[in-house]
């Protein structure tokens, strides 16, 4: 495949504005195209990630921001996937650049989330499993955040301590990051302090719901060497959007079951968690041990020591060593969320793993100020979207 190139990243910061989407996305769209030097004509092609708490104009955000930038006929793609549903945006961008249908692409997601943690859409659906989930055993998203909590300290020992370590860690990479939503550094006694929320995840523990906006511009390798600023390109050497294999033995939200491994012969190899890393590596040819640093979707604290796991960086319930050894914070061996990650952003849907990327490049280039990665030469970043979609990006210099 041919390579394609991120030319631009720029974001609307995260926070609790009560504005219309629209506005958050337009402003992260012109960041990342004044970031770039292209302007909005030079654009082929739109791919966007829908929301779905913001109405019509939501579901299809391609033609939204279409709108919103000017109407000239370009080409769009409105894709949702839950969390992943800006990788799926970016693998769209790729894909239509790879086929020689444009040389540059501009991908967008943006939300505007409503008070709280996030409830169930309106309306009454007995055959879909997030409408069930919430009606008939009445579990949030704070309550799965919390049975994987207990599940990790049943199976290998984890703490408390532990999981306010994640966050320690967090607040301190993001206090300098101008896009983050929550720029404190928190102490355990503080956390400590904090009303537990789903047993034993604290409130701080746990993500909030963010506005927020993130937009990158990609472009076809050929197009990016007609460009001035070569040295400042970043190379997107892996997309991974996979599905689970049958059977999924493991509980995913918004699942109240898994599937059945009774007469099946054999069950898959990996997990699906491990496998969405596993195939970004083999695209990319690369392995764990090149990852310079990675963003992983810390939705709870006690997440993203699992998600150190899935992406190869230390064995099955050895990350709670690897987060106090220092080796996951800055200035370690792969910093994970040098961003400061969810615990500092929230979670604005369809723009997070595109903001993800946004931190890729930025510390790729080694533009990314107080929370740099020195030396950083690969980055990964990676999460889920409900229903089995897995999103992960390796982007390299």
């Amino acid at each position: 495949m041919s390579d394609v190139v991120i030319l631009g990243a720029g974001m609307h910061p995260w926070g609790k504005w009560g504005r219309n989407f629209v506005e958050y996305g337009v402003v992260a769209a012109r960041a990342a195209l004044a970031d770039a030097g292209l302007e909005w004509s030079d654009v082929g092609f739109l791919a966007a990630g829908n929301t779905m708490r913001n109405g019509y104009p939501g579901y299809v955000s391609g033609s939204t921001f279409a709108q919103a930038l000017g109407w000239r006929g370009v080409r769009v793609s409105s894709s949702f996937a839950a969390c992943a549903s800006g990788a799926v945006a970016i693998d769209q961008a790729r894909a239509q650049i790879q086929a020689g249908r444009c040389d540059v692409a501009l991908v967008v997601g943006a939300d505007t989330a409503p008070k709280g943690f996030f409830g169930p859409l309106p309306g009454e659906r007995w055959e879909d499993p997030d409408w069930l989930r919430f009606h008939v055993l009445g579990a949030t998203n704070p309550t799965y955040f919390g049975l994987y909590a207990r599940r990790r300290m049943e199976a290998y020992g984890a703490t408390a301590k532990d999981f306010a370590a994640v966050k320690v860690k967090n607040s301190r990479h993001g206090l300098t990051n101008p896009n983050a939503r929550y720029r404190k550094e928190f102490g355990y006694d503080e956390i400590e302090e904090s009303p537990v929320v789903a047993d034993p995840l604290r409130l701080v523990d746990i993500c909030a719901t963010s506005d927020g906006a993130a937009s990158l511009v990609l472009a076809s390798a050929e197009f990016a060497e007609t460009r001035a600023d070569r040295d400042r390109h970043v190379r997107i050497a892996a997309i991974s959007t996979v599905t689970p294999r049958y059977p999924n033995t493991y509980l995913d939200m918004p699942d109240i079951a898994t599937d059945s491994a009774v007469g099946v012969a054999s069950v898959p190899q990996r997990t699906f968690r491990d496998s969405i890393a596993a195939a970004a590596y083999e695209e990319a040819g690369l392995g764990p041990a090149d990852v310079s640093f990675a963003e992983v979707y810390d939705l709870s604290t006690a997440l993203e020591l699992d998600w150190y796991e899935n992406i190869g960086l230390c064995g099955e319930g050895e990350a709670e060593a690897l987060l106090h050894s220092g080796a996951t914070s800055l200035g370690g061996r792969v910093p994970v969320n040098p961003s400061g990650g969810l615990a500092c952003f929230g979670e604005a849907i369809p723009a997070q793993a595109i903001a993800q990327v946004c931190e890729l490049t930025w510390q790729l280039r080694g533009d990314a100020g107080g929370r740099q990665v020195e030396g950083a030469r690969v980055g990964l970043s990676i999460n889920q979207g409900l229903f089995g979609h897995g999103s992960c990006v390796i982007a390299t210099r």
